[in-house]
């Protein structure tokens, strides 16, 4: 049986391999792409393509309810779990 640490753990695992399994799927709306690029102040104008790339390298992904988010240096995104659409992403505070 796992202990609470190694079911967190597992479920993290679980999660990155399937988000990244599906990152063909991912895709965000006009809006979306605005709202993101206008949050983090991107400089670029590929707002799917920067954050396919932030999920492939240097993020932190788990699942709670419906959506799943992916942190990293200085942002959080957000992708509903189950259309892959990357609803929103802000910077993260630390």
């Amino acid at each position: 049986m796992l202990n609470n640490k190694e079911n967190n753990m597992a479920i993290k695992q679980k999660a990155d391999n399937e988000l990244i399994k599906n990152i063909d799927k991912i895709h965000t709306t006009e809006l979306g792409a605005l709202r993101i690029k206008r949050n983090l102040e991107l400089q670029t104008n590929d707002v799917e393509k920067w954050c396919k790339d932030k999920i492939k390298k240097e993020s932190e992904i788990f699942r709670k309810g419906k959506n799943w988010y992916v942190s990293g240096r200085g942002f959080i995104i957000t992708i509903n779990a189950h259309s892959y659409t990357i609803i929103t992403a802000h910077k993260n505070k630390l």
